[in-house]
């Protein structure tokens, strides 16, 4: 492969590796490692494509980032480097999405400049990450011990200051006492607080600003302060030391921020569990018939291989040898297990519970459906909300305004006391650093895309949260969306002399050739009896019906026939007015060219048994509900009955559809579009958020916001419900973060508020941010019983009056 491998610039020469991961980084330059981490942007033709042929997007893992304003830093040092044309970086998830054009650039030259900014990049699909984040976990779990061990030894020594009358300590124990805290001090200054000295030291270095730095100075000038004063008692900082306050401040610190990382990882962790779901190898048949296991991403096309019980399916495909049980949990959010039989179709990501089996592999790598959903949730975990984005803008000026304050106010008590103005400082620099306030968005909107997608919904577009909690109607399809795809066979009605066996026989021959939902419908009813029928000279007419020759083969010499299947006026009989119901005809064509009716087949759609329940759900939340249907009006007034909604329209074109959406939103609705994803595109992109049933359409060319892997439409309301709450959960963040500045800054100020007492209020704000979060990550919110089941006599209202009551509890249009 090495001949893929293009030429590196030759005025910026790629960096010679000097350690391990060094090397590694170097590795992944072979384009067949770059699929381990991502993907081509527009693959080329059919097979193996070429991997210089155009942009690559990578994913990658970040390691010592800690706010948005390292996001910005990250993001502006990868968009530096020539042949990246996209970064994009999350400060909730430390993940980026990385475009990049491999005749330009190689992976270990943008991953150098991200080192170089003072961060680490690794691949987000190797298992080196994995270890990576299990080590950086357990080194702030020792620097926390350690901070927390000095912080009691220092308190033991302070103490007989705080509780000394005057004359109790003689000077020679009162330095005594500070040398000894000086020396229980200096590990945790060195060890527990060296990743914050580490990173203000490089933000000098790189003449920027980021929320490590004001902390770093904090404790910086705390120590310093404090050490002065112990080496010079009678000087002009031997009043006070402040030793108990630093290791208290240090020690709260580390706590919220080991604390904040471990909801995080546990939180907004379901991306990281889906990416990690494929096996890292598989038993693939060789060409003696023997099983070699090797690596899942040198899989191809044809291969078999074989899946053992408890591992997941590597690739989709058909099982060939065996049979067991499946767990496709990731593609429905039910974790009941399905049957699997040879010839049954296996997705990628889905886990062989029961027995070994064999499969042929028929998709791998972007091509498969689990690949769809994960691209899917990753540019939805590195989208930035809308208020994501303000903070992210205030964040790098607010820092700045972080240092002018403590510099101000340090200079209003420098007369007074050059000690306490120091420390009036510190808590200014420690109180109003904004991690709160970065984390606020991001965070509750990953953990609530998280929570959906293990329940089967995927969040196409993180921003659509914010307008999905804003609608105030809901606009439904019909089929495939309220009725399941297939349709049910009602009754048969035959000429004289045919039997409703024999008729359904001969429909279903023909039926079988066709996809279209009424042609599956009579296939599956009659599919016992088509075998004896031979078809030829097969025709279909979209959208009309079929014509076809159809044989006995249990007579010998019997006549062949022509027959029609569809419509009435495709089959050349008169049209029944028999309203609302579906019907197909077969019919007989005569050697003249007449034709005379065989047999009318009734079809109904199948309602789904949730929808009047979703309806009723939805409209006791305040939100209107509509039906749009390019179906006959009478079928679609049919179903709106059943399902209980009052305003339907049918015989709607696509442009029909999206006028009569646009009218809802001139008039200042906020509208949510639920559709099947076939042929609704421009309706649900227009829509200000929308829902697709992921069965029904690829996922990659889904317009919705929301794809609902499972079949449930009751995920539709439990959705809106978990936004609405989302956005609950942002907005308390936000005025939470707010609040706590607007209060602890003037303490800071005046000196009402200690360096560690600052120090607490900051761990606090932060983590009971992401602890507020941490609430959607339950389960999603269960649907109230329906008016009926509650005895009340709502159930009964007039369609006009289930209208008057949606108008009068409807939000406001924001």
């Amino acid at each position: 492969m090495s001949k893929f491998r293009p030429a590196a610039p030759v005025d910026t020469p790629l960096p010679q590796p000097a350690d391990v991961a060094a090397v590694q980084t170097s590795l992944l330059d072979e384009p067949q490692e770059w699929s381990a981490f991502g993907r081509a942007c527009s693959p080329v033709g059919q097979g193996e494509p070429d991997p210089l042929a155009g942009p690559w997007e990578s994913h990658v893992v970040l390691e010592g980032m800690h706010c948005a304003a390292c996001a910005l830093t990250i993001e502006d040092a990868l968009k530096a480097v020539p042949g990246v044309q996209q970064a994009d970086v999350s400060a909730a998830t430390r993940r980026a999405r990385v475009v990049w054009d491999p005749a330009r650039v190689l992976p270990s030259r943008w991953m150098a400049a991200v080192e170089h900014a003072g961060y680490r990049a690794m691949p987000a699909m190797d298992a080196f990450a994995r270890a990576q984040r299990l080590r950086e976990s357990r080194r702030a779990l020792w620097r926390w011990l350690v901070a927390g061990f000095c912080m009691m030894q220092v308190m033991m020594y302070a103490w007989p200051a705080y509780v000394a009358q005057p004359g109790d300590l003689t000077a020679e124990m009162e330095h005594l006492l500070r040398w000894a805290s000086w020396v229980i001090t200096l590990p945790m200054v060195v060890f527990s607080c060296g990743p914050f000295f580490a990173s203000a030291l490089r933000d000098i270095r790189l003449r920027r600003v980021s929320m490590d730095l004001p902390v770093a100075l904090g404790m910086a000038i705390t120590f310093v302060v404090s050490s002065v004063g112990t080496f010079d008692m009678d000087g002009i900082f031997g009043k006070e030391v402040y030793y108990d306050s630093l290791t208290m401040f240090v020690f709260f610190l580390l706590t919220g921020r080991w604390l904040e990382l471990r909801l995080r990882d546990r939180t907004a962790g379901a991306l990281e569990a889906v990416m990690n779901r494929l096996p890292d190898s598989v038993e693939r048949r060789s060409g003696d018939g023997s099983f070699v296991r090797v690596a899942t991403r040198r899989l191809a096309v044809g291969d078999v291989v074989r899946v053992l019980a408890g591992e997941a399916f590597p690739a989709d495909g058909r099982i060939t040898v065996g049979h067991t049980h499946v767990d496709e949990a990731l593609l429905t959010g039910e974790s009941t297990p399905v049957a699997r039989a040879e010839g049954s179709a296996v997705t990628a990501g889905s886990y062989n519970l029961q027995a070994p089996v064999e499969v042929l592999v028929e998709s791998t790598g972007a091509q498969t459906r689990f690949a769809q959903i994960v691209a899917l949730m990753e540019s939805a975990s590195l989208q930035k909300p809308r208020l994501a984005q303000l903070a992210d803008r205030i964040a790098r000026p607010f820092l700045w305004a972080v240092l002018v304050a403590a510099g101000l106010a340090a200079a209003w008590w420098w007369p007074t006391d050059p000690g306490h103005a120091l420390m009036v400082a510190v808590a200014v620099l420690i109180v109003t650093c904004p991690c709160a306030l970065s984390l606020a968005t991001p965070v509750a909107m990953l953990t609530a895309a998280g929570t959906l997608a293990r329940h089967g919904v995927l969040v196409r577009n993180l921003q659509a949260l914010e307008a999905l909690a804003r609608v105030d109607t809901v606009v439904f399809d019909k089929t495939g969306t309220l009725t399941r795809d297939a349709m049910a066979l009602r009754s048969v009605d035959t000429a004289p002399g045919i039997s409703a066996d024999e008729a359904l026989s001969m429909a279903a021959a023909l039926a079988g050739q066709s996809m279209h939902p009424v042609s599956r419908a009579v296939a599956l009813a009659g599919a016992g009896g088509r075998g004896h029928w031979r078809v030829s000279d097969l025709s279909e007419e979209a959208g009309r019906g079929l014509v076809g020759t159809l044989v006995d083969a249990r007579q010998d010499g019997a006549p062949a026939r022509v027959f029609r299947l569809g419509s009435a006026l495709h089959a050349g009989v008169a049209v029944s007015d028999a309203g609302a119901t579906l019907q197909a005809v077969l019919s007989l064509v005569h050697d003249d060219g007449s034709v005379s009716e065989v047999a009318r087949f009734e079809l109904a759609e199948d309602l789904r048994a949730e929808a009047p329940g979703v309806v009723d759900a939805l409209q006791r939340a305040g939100i209107a509900v509509q039906l749009l249907s390019g179906d006959r009006a009478a079928a679609v007034e049919r179903v709106a009955a059943q399902a209980g909604i009052a305003l339907a329209q049918g015989e709607c074109t696509p442009q029909g559809k999206l006028a009569t959406l646009t009218a809802l939103q001139t008039s200042g609705h906020h509208v949510a579009m639920v559709g099947d994803g076939l042929n609704d595109g421009p309706v649900l992109a227009g829509a200000h958020a929308s829902f697709a049933f992921g069965r029904a359409v690829p996922l990659a060319q889904a317009q919705a916001d929301f794809v609902v892997l499972g079949d449930s439409l009751d995920l539709v309301p439990q959705t809106v419900m978990l936004a609405r709450r989302t956005l609950r959960v942002v907005r308390q963040n936000l005025w939470w973060a707010a609040g706590y500045n607007a209060l602890c800054v003037p303490l800071a100020v005046v000196g009402a508020m200690p360096a560690w007492l600052a120090g607490l209020g900051m761990a606090l704000s932060s983590l009971l941010v992401v602890l507020n979060a941490a609430r959607l990550s339950r389960n999603l919110p269960a649907l109230a019983p329906s008016a009926a089941e509650a005895g009340s006599s709502a159930a009964t209202a007039s369609p006009a009056a289930v209208s008057d009551l949606s108008n009068a509890t409807r939000p406001e249009p924001a």
